[in-house]
């Protein structure tokens, strides 16, 4: 899928321009900072990652020799919800003997569930936020890049997921990568076929709160998706976006495209 000009279109520039010399007063990204504000350093994105301890890993090589997917998974959900740091070893353990791969210092929020992780492939320091829903296909591919961070209470369809390096997930987005053809119309569309469109997110790319990625969408390295967005359509690199449906609003500081200005 393309990811030229603004969600992949060409002759969309006149519209960008447009959009440009609109008043600062309508764009999500314009709005004034109350008094008191304040920015600090990042946490999860400079976080130094260090190896998993040999003892978990060997923990994780046991249980997949040993215990049937049933009794893994049953292993899983018996922690699912345990706040400290046994609990959490666990969780890593378990995934990690269920993945196709999975990297080191991840880390698997409470409650966070997983349909058909053999299929997933987890980079390192990835954090899964509590009550996020992974779901996967038999057949499927979910790529997780490294150190990307997954907000809590997140949906991803991941019949056919790529989330490349240092994704920013804000918490309640969600993807969906498959939709019912709805053909024939004379049975109800949960009776007709699924078509599974593939869903591409680039590095450095951050998806808003409550945010939603709908099928066959790509999402260009370091663009920005605003909370409560629906993604319909392919977003360019270093693009911001916003609205229902979701709408180019301007570039990111220093991506503009050679001729054009941010107002």
């Amino acid at each position: 899928m393309s990811l030229g000009p603004p969600f992949g279109r060409a002759g969309r520039l006149e519209r960008v321009n447009e959009i440009l010399t609109q008043s600062d007063d309508v764009s999500p990204f314009k709005t004034s900072r109350p008094s008191g504000s304040r920015v600090v350093p990042a946490v999860h994105g400079r976080r130094v990652i260090a190896p998993d301890p040999p003892d978990e890993l060997e923990l994780a090589e046991r249980l997949r020799r040993e215990r049937s997917r049933g009794e893994l998974l049953d292993l899983a959900a018996a922690h699912a919800l345990g706040d400290n740091e046994a609990d959490a070893r666990m969780r890593r353990a378990v995934w990690r003997a269920l993945a196709k791969h999975f990297g080191h210092g991840v880390r698997i929020g409470r409650g966070a569930m997983a349909r058909h992780p053999e299929t997933f492939e987890i980079g390192d320091g990835v954090v899964i936020g509590e009550q996020a829903f992974i779901q996967g296909r038999f057949d499927g591919r979910c790529v997780i890049g490294d150190r990307c961070w997954l907000g809590p209470q997140s949906y991803f369809d991941a019949r056919d997921l790529v989330l490349e390096e240092a994704v920013g997930w804000g918490p309640g987005a969600k993807v969906l990568g498959s939709q019912h053809t709805g053909v024939p119309s004379d049975v109800p569309i949960i009776e007709t076929d699924l078509r599974i469109e593939p869903v591409r997110v680039g590095a450095w790319a951050d998806i808003g709160v409550n945010a939603v990625l709908l099928p066959g969408v790509t999402v260009g390295k370091g663009a920005i998706v605003g909370a409560g967005a629906v993604v319909t359509r392919d977003v360019a690199a270093f693009a911001i976006v916003a609205g229902v449906p979701a709408r180019f609003v301007r570039w990111r500081e220093g991506h503009e495209p050679q001729g054009t200005i941010n107002v």
